[in-house]
């Protein structure tokens, strides 16, 4: 009966351009970039309904990225779960949301799951992409756009606020560090004995998906020597999580001092606050390009097997380097022939893009 009375109500759509909600939910989406990337939708959302509560609903390992987040009232977190407690895991999902009786949902993620939940926790008006076979449990169900692999990730989720009469706006990706969380990082490089004039590089090597996102390591590491040999002002900080913690720190193995492995030692915060104090960011198409695009901070982003069109950094689409090879971007995780995407990359290409990333910084100083 339920059921029924649910496709009634869908097949009468209500309008939503003239609601005033006071409880909003958005399901953020579950990687890092991603969920940079669907700020916008947190900042447009506070700015179109400065009263209402808005609860971002996160996996526990991303919440992080929000905790400052001037546009969050609520942040709802989960955890991922093994199979034998799944079903606990998603009886308190729903229980929450029943609990938090939201005038309208948000789904960033395209799931059915995802779906499920906002329909068995009772949002009243949901949103999302018709996928993964649950057009019949949101209410206001959109179709992607045709053009939608020529369009940035970003704007594929603004236009998700259209139903609420929110136009697709200008707002940039943002990411807050307060200014405790920066000097606690200046504190963390000071036992490396820097310069005081000292000019930080970021350098991220490794990229959640697979290694065809990734410059080849010996490159990155030949990159870092000649930055560091190029100036005695120049620190360089490698940044990676547990799963390139090995990686790096082969790679950091016998070069200078100046040469400083952070892999796996700093929480999701503290990253965010030791990219803000970098002067430039070396890296892959990663969850970090995206947080040093939303800080402000300088780029270098290599692209190889993925579309700098659709995921690229969204303020910083001019500092892109990627080469135009027959099979790019092939959306591989790994490459089945012999990587001639990231391969035509070379080093002193990548030293002379940083370097001038560094100049042009100071001369604007």
């Amino acid at each position: 009966m339920a059921r029924k009375g649910f496709f009634v109500n869908l097949c009468c759509m209500k309008d939503l351009k003239n609601l005033a909600p006071q409880s909003i939910i958005v399901r953020m989406p579950n990687w890092l970039g991603d969920l940079v990337m669907a700020t916008p939708i947190l900042i447009d959302l506070r700015k179109a309904f400065p009263k209402a509560e808005i609860t971002a609903m996160c996996q526990e390992n991303v919440v992080p990225l929000l905790e400052q987040d001037p546009a969050v009232d609520e942040l709802f977190r989960f955890k991922r779960s093994k199979e034998l407690i799944r079903h606990i895991r998603e009886r308190n999902i729903v229980a929450h949301l029943k609990q938090g009786c939201y005038d309208v949902g948000i789904l960033l993620t395209h799931s059915f799951s995802s779906a499920w939940h906002f329909w068995q926790g009772n949002v009243k008006n949901t949103v999302g992409y018709c996928s993964d076979g649950r057009s019949f449990l949101l209410s206001h169900p959109l179709s992607f756009s045709e053009k939608r692999k020529e369009e940035h990730l970003v704007l594929t989720y603004k236009k998700l606020l259209a139903p609420l009469g929110i136009p697709v706006s200008e707002t940039f990706p943002r990411l807050i560090v307060s200014k405790e969380e920066i000097e606690s990082a200046w504190e963390i490089v000071k036992p490396f004995d820097i310069p005081q004039d000292a000019k930080l590089i970021g350098i991220n090597p490794g990229a959640a998906f697979g290694t065809a996102k990734c410059w080849p390591p010996e490159r990155f590491r030949e990159v870092a020597k000649k930055l560091v040999e190029a100036d005695p002002r120049h620190l360089v900080l490698f940044f990676g999580d547990g799963l390139h913690k090995q990686l790096i720190g082969n790679m950091c193995v016998g070069l200078p001092k100046r040469a400083i492995n952070l892999a796996a030692k700093t929480t999701i915060r503290e990253l965010l606050a030791l990219i803000k104090i970098c002067c430039v960011l070396l890296t892959n198409d990663s969850g970090p390009m995206h947080i040093a695009d939303a800080l402000g901070v300088p780029l270098v982003a290599l692209f190889g097997s993925t579309s700098p069109v659709t995921t690229g950094p969204y303020r910083q689409s001019n500092n892109v380097i990627q080469k135009k090879v027959p099979c790019s971007p092939c959306f591989k995780r790994v490459c089945p022939i012999d990587f001639p995407c990231m391969k035509e990359i070379g080093v002193d290409e990548v030293t002379h893009a940083v370097l001038k990333q560094l100049e042009d910084l100071y001369n604007h100083a």
